[in-house]
Parts: structure tokens; C-alpha cells; sequence
């Protein structure tokens, strides 16, 4: 399990440097990619701070020295709306490849694996509100991007136990902004949430019986 977070302050940026954790990089947040960083690339929609296809794909390109460490980049998403969301995204997908990384569709409410095209995307990032994205719809879309080849991350987990979840449901990566707010005072625990998860072995579909 991977955790990216923001680059707050020079313990975190150190702590990203040793490989403890990956970074989120954001057009809104202007900020540098760290040299020999693992990172991801966020396109500022859920804060209403879209720049724009245009624009999001020149800061891409700004960065393509980077792109190999680069897990994905989220192509544009409306937030908490699937069909929005999938309308907007698909011209996108094959853009952001064609600028060398991976495209990550992000899931919204109500999507299904029926209405994605598996093929287009390279990873499967479980957005949406908190309610869905840890219901069944969401980790039904989890197995089915398994079954297809396809990586999947989840945002927003910013505890011990939504980082169980993740896990449990098979997410290869999470984010979160738990160091944000106090980074020196939570930077400790993260080393100690993923050891803990990678000790623990969940099946999926058994998280919900056992918590």
C-alpha cells in the first residue's frame, strides 16, 4: 500500500525522499514535483480549481522530465456525478496518455463498471462521497478494474481505519491530507498505519462483518 500526501514542510519532503510516502501534486497548488519522488498527479477538481483541459495538460507536460515516478494523473471529474463525470473525462483519458503517463478515471456516484470503458484507463480512483465510495457500488467497481487489469486508488483517507477499508476492498494506493494539518505532530503515525496494514491480511468483503 501506497500513501500520497502534500509536501508539508521539509520533514514530510524528507520523509518522501526516503520512500516512506508518495507525493500529490496539483496545478492549483503550483507546487514543485520532489526530485526521485514518487507522486501523482491531482487535477485540483474536487476543490472547484480545475484549470481547465488545456492548461492541466501543459502543467503535465511541464513536468514530463517526472512522469516515469508518476502513478497517474486524474483526468477532469464533476464530484458526485457520474455521467458529468464521464462525459467530461473521456476525451481526456487518451490525451493525458498521449502526454506519457497513466490516466486515472475517477469514480463517481453511481457509476458502474458497465458504463467504463477498462481498456481507455490505467487506473481507477474511487472519488465521490464518503457515503459511496465505502458502500458496495464502489467496491464492486474495485473487483471489477482487478479483473481487468486495472490499479486502483482511493482518496481521501485520512485514518488507521479507512486505510483498513482500502486495503480490505483491494486498493493498491491511497491519498490523504492528514499531514496537512500538523505535520510534524501526524508525520510519526503513517510509518506506522501501512506497517500495520501490511500486517494484517483482510479479505475483501470481510471488513464490514469484523468492524
Amino acid at each position: 500500500m501506497r500513501y500520497y500526501a502534500t509536501a508539508s514542510g521539509p520533514r514530510v519532503r524528507e520523509a518522501m525522499q526516503r520512500g516512506l510516502l508518495g507525493m500529490i501534486a496539483t496545478p492549483a497548488a503550483g507546487n514543485r514535483v520532489e526530485p526521485a519522488v514518487d507522486w501523482i498527479a491531482d487535477n485540483s477538481a474536487f476543490t472547484g480549481r480545475y484549470p481547465g483541459d488545456t492548461a492541466y495538460l501543459q502543467w503535465l507536460c511541464r513536468r514530463r522530465e517526472h512522469r516515469g515516478r508518476c502513478a497517474f494523473a486524474t483526468a477532469p471529474d464533476v464530484v458526485a456525478d457520474s455521467a458529468a463525470t464521464l462525459s467530461r473525462s473521456l476525451p481526456m483519458l487518451s490525451r493525458i496518455r498521449a502526454a506519457g503517463y497513466r490516466a486515472a478515471l475517477v469514480a463517481q456516484d453511481g457509476m458502474t463498471a458497465a458504463a467504463i470503458h477498462f481498456p481507455e484507463i490505467d487506473v481507477l480512483f474511487l472519488g465521490g462521497t464518503t457515503g459511496w465510495k465505502l458502500g458496495a457500488a464502489a467496491a464492486d467497481l474495485v473487483a471489477a478494474a482487478h479483473a481487468h487489469g486495472v490499479r486502483t486508488h482511493m482518496g481521501r483517507v485520512n485514518s488507521l481505519r479507512r486505510l483498513r477499508y482500502a486495503d480490505s476492498i483491494g486498493c493498491h494506493s491511497v491519498d490523504g491530507t492528514y499531514l496537512t494539518y500538523g505535520p510534524s505532530r501526524n508525520l510519526p503515525h503513517l510509518p506506522d498505519w501501512l506497517q500495520t496494514v501490511a500486517r494484517e491480511t483482510v479479505t475483501p468483503g470481510d471488513w464490514h462483518s469484523n468492524h
